[in-house]
């Protein structure tokens, strides 16, 4: 049974990997829209050069560097694709087959992050080149912890997308309630600035949210930096919890969602 489930994944990844490399440009294309944490890098560090804040311009160049990775690690779009199959009927094909939609989901993100891996290490060594101060050797237990909580933030990010996906059943625009997502996203997530540069009670509220365990959390335990103190065992419990409460909603939206979807002819 194992034996055959790996088989089974081994061959959709293979698909899906050879679908992502057709489009090799556009990947590129995408990865340079996630920018925005270099050039958000370019300003701490000017600020940090003439006022005290506690951390050093290298600390920012170092920060806003893990971020980017952990983003282009965790970026997520299901909401989008899943929108075009309601829209288009085209979901009826994926019901016929005998898995789950959600795995071809999960094996187009998980494709895609290989076929992008050698822009990003093309890219990193770009960044070492233009800022050589700013190259570290992690801890291996803080870059393993770092590691292990981006593949938990992608998941969890992957968990709530795809529940927000299953308001496609109900309004064609299903994407714009990602719009909201995604602006609270950027505002607590620790994209615009290190959480603890943030007033206390922003940041009590934000640690009530998913957001900073689906940045912050994992650039703070790959730095490992006395500025960004992170318990890694409770952020573990944190997202596993928030992954747990998206999994059951999502599940309850997908049962009625598929009557709504029937009763609309599909």
């Amino acid at each position: 049974m194992i034996a055959r489930a790996l088989r089974q994944a081994r061959a959709l990844l293979s698909v899906r990997y050879a679908e992502m490399l057709e489009y090799r440009a556009e990947l590129v294309l995408w990865m340079l829209a996630g920018s925005m944490p270099l050039i958000l890098m370019g300003v701490w560090m000017k600020v940090a050069a003439t006022r005290p804040l506690g951390l050093e311009p290298v600390d920012f160049a170092r920060y806003f560097l893990v971020l980017f990775l952990v983003r282009q690690a965790t970026v997520v779009w299901v909401i989008w694709e899943f929108q075009e199959q309601v829209v288009q009927g085209t979901l009826s094909q994926r019901l016929l087959q005998p898995i789950d939609p959600v795995w071809n989901e999960v094996a187009k993100h998980v494709a895609e992050r290989f076929a992008r891996l050698p822009f990003v290490v093309g890219l990193v060594v770009l960044f070492f080149a233009l800022y050589p101060d700013a190259l570290w050797v992690p801890r291996a237990g803080a870059l393993a912890s770092a590691l292990a909580l981006t593949v938990a933030a992608f998941a969890l990010r992957f968990c709530i997308q795809y529940t927000l996906s299953m308001m496609a059943f109900w309004t064609e625009r299903a994407a714009s309630i990602q719009s909201v997502w995604f602006h609270i996203y950027v505002l607590l997530s620790g994209m615009l600035a290190p959480l603890t540069m943030y007033p206390e009670g922003v940041r009590a509220v934000a640690e009530l949210t998913p957001f900073p365990y689906l940045v912050y959390v994992p650039v703070a335990a790959a730095l490992d930096h006395p500025a960004f103190p992170v318990d890694v065992p409770r952020a573990f419990a944190v997202m596993g919890a928030w992954a747990f409460g998206f999994v059951v909603l999502n599940r309850v939206l997908w049962r009625r969602g598929l009557r709504q979807y029937s009763g609309m002819g599909a």
